[in-house]
């Protein structure tokens, strides 16, 4: 399948928080450890999306890592509280730590993300809302320009769509 390429800079930006790029602006910031899931449909040509019950915006289910938890675990607990579905991690898509780029929430908090997307495959649960979540789908990837993306979760969803070998470190 071809990946099609989108400007992220043309991406929506948090509403709750906004993404601030700059060279080295990650020392300006607490780091902040997350996990991702991207889990396509049978055919892999869509990928599960949930809109944020907090800015309307589309992402990937995930959050961020608790103390004394795996990334892995992370992604596993935040995909099932906030879809219903139960999952297995498949394969590390990538780790992405750029260190000039960071959210900075209403609160003033200053983060910069350290995420690691991994692909997982459904092996249970039942796909639903949750106090985090206002809707769900599977998108085809040509539809994702200018429906509303989490832009840090668009490229992880476009590296994920490539099915590199071996996991991107960005």
């Amino acid at each position: 399948m071809e990946v099609p390429s989108f400007s992220l800079s043309t991406c929506y930006n948090l509403t709750m928080s906004r993404l601030i790029r700059g060279a080295k602006i990650g020392a300006t910031a607490l780091l902040s450890p997350g996990a991702a899931a991207v889990i396509f449909d049978e055919r892999r040509e869509k990928v599960l999306l949930t809109q944020r019950a907090d800015n309307g915006l589309w992402c990937l289910p995930g959050g961020g890592i608790d103390p004394g938890e795996s990334a892995e675990e992370t992604c596993i607990r935040e995909t099932l509280e906030e879809t219903g579905l139960e999952i297995q991690v498949i394969r590390l898509v990538g780790i992405y730590t750029s260190p000039d780029l960071i959210i900075e929430y209403d609160d003033g908090n200053r983060r910069q993300p350290i995420d690691m997307t991994f692909e997982a495959e459904v092996v249970g649960g039942e796909l639903g809302l949750s106090s985090e979540t206002t809707d769900y789908g599977y998108f085809a990837i040509d539809s994702l320009s200018g429906m509303g993306v989490v832009e840090i979760d668009l490229e992880r969803v476009l590296d994920a769509f490539k099915n590199y070998p071996e996991a991107i470190m960005k």
